[in-house]
């Protein structure tokens, strides 16, 4: 499923306050993208209880039951854990996972809140979620019956909103922080190769692990730590900048001209952080278009070529990488035009206008 339009977290919490009250609603998103904790705090919102299925390990008698007879008559009895006597959320994660035979006994009970002769108590509410195949990720072919009977929306991330949840949350302040300078490292594609990679959950998870060992946690553990939850080049970014945060490097006090760029072969990892926490900067500050500039913006346009000249004398590399596009993003035209007219083989990379 690829849907034209998506939604943020709190974007989502509205559709399931309105949609999902009267329909079933379909929550497509990529893992631990925090589809489960939404349906939860939904759930808690409404003071319901959520009851969790996944369908990746259903078999089509967890849901329809097991046949009794009764007064000569087979009876079908639903499970324990649906046939509740109060009104619940029933939760249906992973259901895209399930075989076609349990996509079929879904059927009525999605549709029609029932299963054979029970029905859910009145107020229930019936969510599903599930995983994108573009995302690497075990899925089946939903049949058209059961996508024809849900609402469906598609969850993204939105670093702005998951960073007040971690405010309130106690999400340790090295992930907080570090995700305040780089929000586009909350969430990465998921890779074809099987190794970590960057969401809200390996987030929130990195987090619990430092708390964990404590503030005297030393560099070698928070590197296990990162490289075991992160995208390898966001762990390793993330602990240059740990390494930045604990030593007298900073990238304001360099931008306002107190201190200079790390020169030494073993600051390598701290500076290829800088450069592209400079270059996240510049995204943030420059206009798009030259006449635009302001007072300050101008200042800071011709700080930032003087700053990169002094990046090019101890790394031209590392200075390319800095008006180089990596992400999708890229650097004001004129200001990267400017600045290599000034500094000889910055432009030597392939950069793209905007």
């Amino acid at each position: 499923m690829d849907l034209a339009v998506t939604v943020d977290q709190k974007q989502l919490m509205d559709v399931l306050l309105n949609v999902g009250m009267v329909r079933p609603v379909f929550i497509w998103g990529a893992p631990g993208i925090g589809k489960s904790a939404i349906v939860e705090q939904f759930a808690m919102e409404l003071n319901l209880e959520c009851v969790s299925l996944l369908g990746s390990q259903l078999a089509p008698e967890d849901i329809i039951g097991v046949p009794q007879i009764v007064d000569g008559r087979s009876v079908f009895c639903p499970p324990r854990e649906i046939a509740r006597e109060e009104p619940y959320c029933l939760f249906l994660d992973e259901l895209n996972v399930c075989s076609h035979e349990v996509q079929k006994a879904f059927y009525s009970l999605i549709l029609e809140r029932r299963i054979g002769e029970y029905r859910l108590p009145e107020g229930s509410i019936v969510i599903g979620a599930g995983n994108r195949a573009q995302d690497s990720a075990i899925t089946r072919p939903m049949s058209s019956a059961l996508v024809n009977r849900m609402f469906h929306v598609e969850l993204t991330a939105n670093t702005r909103i998951w960073l007040e949840w971690a405010a309130r949350s106690g999400i340790h302040r090295y992930v907080y922080d570090y995700l305040s300078m780089r929000p586009d490292h909350l969430w990465s594609q998921p890779p074809k190769t099987e190794e970590p990679f960057s969401t809200p959950r390996s987030w929130h998870m990195l987090s619990d692990a430092i708390t964990s060992y404590g503030d005297n946690i030393g560099e070698t553990e928070l590197t296990v730590l990162a490289n075991g939850c992160l995208t390898p080049a966001h762990a390793a970014q993330f602990i240059a900048y740990l390494r930045q945060v604990r030593s007298q490097f900073s990238l304001n006090r360099i931008m306002s001209g107190e201190a200079g760029w790390p020169n030494r072969p073993e600051e390598r990892d701290i500076l290829y952080f800088l450069a592209q926490s400079f270059r996240a900067q510049l995204l943030k500050e420059l206009p798009p278009n030259r006449k635009n500039l302001t007072g300050s913006t101008a200042q800071m346009a011709m700080r930032a070529k003087s700053l990169l000249a002094d990046l090019a004398n101890i790394s031209l590399e590392i200075a390319q990488v800095a008006v180089t596009p990596d992400d999708g993003s890229t650097l004001p035209a004129w200001f990267v035009i400017e600045a290599a007219r000034d500094i000889p083989g910055l432009a030597g990379r392939k950069w793209g206008e905007s």
